[in-house]
């Protein structure tokens, strides 16, 4: 193989006292944000990179637009009662935050899971913002979402939580206001019921929801969009290194519908993936999870609700349990699972094991001290916001489809989403690759996804 150029992430440029000191500007936002981890989390990955490119730039100062993304257009907050099978009544609490619209409606998914939080929706609709902008399709930054689990409950109690949640979300949310979608916990079973509330509650078919069944409205290739962005941006990436996939031994965290995703396209590249994970453990492959193997695990996640060390009994590999994937030697990395899955020590593992790149599935999978090693140790990282915007780019194109009232190909989405993916890696390298040799592509992402909702801000005058 010939010699490539080496992938690199540069550690972002120092803050410039001019544009406002970075751990000023954070103490100030946590001090109206107390208790928000994840949310602050997500704001300083943005602002160590946003404000130095600010500092020479008094119109984004002046107007204070990076103060004014970090604060919520608005935050809905509601009750959300409903009754089990047995007739006892449960009582869970809904969210939706309508982050920013400068340059659409509010887009993005619904989250039912039990660490719901006004924090972590907060974090994701921020990142959304950003992640929206890099598409380059108009839509604005929103997310929401519910402490009820579905593991566990019957249709009818999943239907009828979701009916509750929905009476309570339909008078804030419409195609050209706040259009959500599915995301941890919300499937098509959720979206369907949550469509059909709104339907029956406004007596109108629109598009107000993305991640709907081929036969009411939704698009071809949306579950497969994530997973596969995640890889069509890794593909840029070693293309734009003259390398490519072809060959590479990748770890892959998660087993859920973007690592699965993942996986196959990865397979098609010519990749070997070695791992898979869920909350149990992970299993090693060495010989790799072909595509027999991978509509094993599906099956087994999907419709048995099984765990991943039965990979292990079923193909005779290794299962670690309660650990991650990130010790077993790779040449690239994809963590699919959950935010901060991927912490210092894991980041170090990948340094010592020869990983050079990492496109991540999941949002926010990195922590801020694994970053830093990570920039330290060469190891290129393709953020969330970038790398895995193909599922709402998706659902942008669902919107557009429902519009027309048309719908496109499976052929005619991938093509799009490629085309999406590749856009989104070029403005990443623009803002990026100060010295045109390596590309920083967390900087890169970041600034390009602030620059275009900040030129519409200010177009719009303050409010």
């Amino acid at each position: 193989m010939p010699q490539a150029k080496k992938l690199s992430s540069k550690p972002a440029t120092a803050p410039s006292k001019k544009g406002g000191d970075v751990d000023e500007f954070l103490h100030l936002i946590a001090a109206r944000n107390p208790s928000e981890p994840e949310f602050l989390q997500a704001v300083h990955e943005v602002a160590q990179d946003v404000l130095p490119f600010i500092a020479d730039k008094p119109e984004y100062r002046e107007l204070k637009v990076l103060e004014r993304m970090t604060e919520p257009d608005r935050i809905l907050s509601f009750r959300v009662a409903w009754q089990d099978d047995d007739g006892h009544v449960h009582i869970n609490r809904g969210y939706r935050v309508q982050g920013n619209n400068a340059i659409g409606p509010y887009k993005g998914g619904l989250r039912f899971h039990p660490s719901v939080n006004q924090s972590i929706l907060k974090f994701l609709a921020f990142e959304q913002t950003f992640k929206n902008s890099l598409t380059s399709l108009p839509m604005g930054g929103g997310k929401g979402g519910s402490d009820f689990d579905p593991k566990g409950r019957s249709d009818s109690e999943v239907m009828r939580f979701c009916q509750a949640f929905m009476t309570e979300l339909v008078n804030h949310i419409g195609p050209d206001c706040d259009v959500p979608a599915g995301d941890i916990g919300v499937g098509a079973r959720e979206i369907g019921y949550l469509f059909g509330q709104h339907k029956r509650l406004t007596r109108q078919f629109q598009g107000i929801l993305t991640g709907k069944g081929p036969s009411f409205g939704g698009s071809l290739m949306r579950p497969e969009a994530t997973g596969f962005g995640v890889v069509y941006m890794m593909d840029n990436m070693l293309r734009h290194a003259g390398d490519s996939l072809d060959g590479k031994t990748c770890v892959v965290s998660g087993s859920g519908n973007v690592a699965t995703f993942c996986v196959a396209k990865l397979n098609e590249f010519g990749a070997k993936v070695v791992t898979l994970s869920d909350s149990s453990g992970f299993i090693h492959d060495p010989e790799g999870i072909d595509a027999e193997k991978l509509a094993w695990v599906m099956d087994l996640k999907n419709n048995r609700r099984g765990r991943i060390d039965a990979y292990a009994k079923e193909f005779k590999c290794d299962f670690q349990a309660d650990a991650k994937p990130w010790t077993v030697p790779c040449d690239l990395a994809f963590p699919c699972a959950t935010q901060n899955e991927l912490n210092e020590i894991d980041a170090a593992a990948l340094v010592k094991n020869g990983c050079h790149a990492i496109s991540e599935g999941a949002n926010m999978p990195t922590t801020p001290g694994a970053v830093q090693v990570l920039q330290e140790g060469g190891i290129s990282l393709a953020p969330a916001k970038a790398a895995n915007a193909g599922g709402v780019a998706v659902s942008g194109l669902e919107m557009s489809q429902n519009s027309q009232r048309y719908a496109w190909t499976s052929e005619e989405v991938d093509t799009k989403l490629k085309s999406i993916m590749a856009g989104i890696h070029e403005q990443c390298v623009t803002y990026g690759e100060p010295d045109q040799s390596n590309v920083n592509y967390l900087k890169g992402a970041n600034i390009a996804g602030f620059v275009k909702v900040a030129e519409a801000m200010i177009a719009q005058g303050v409010h």
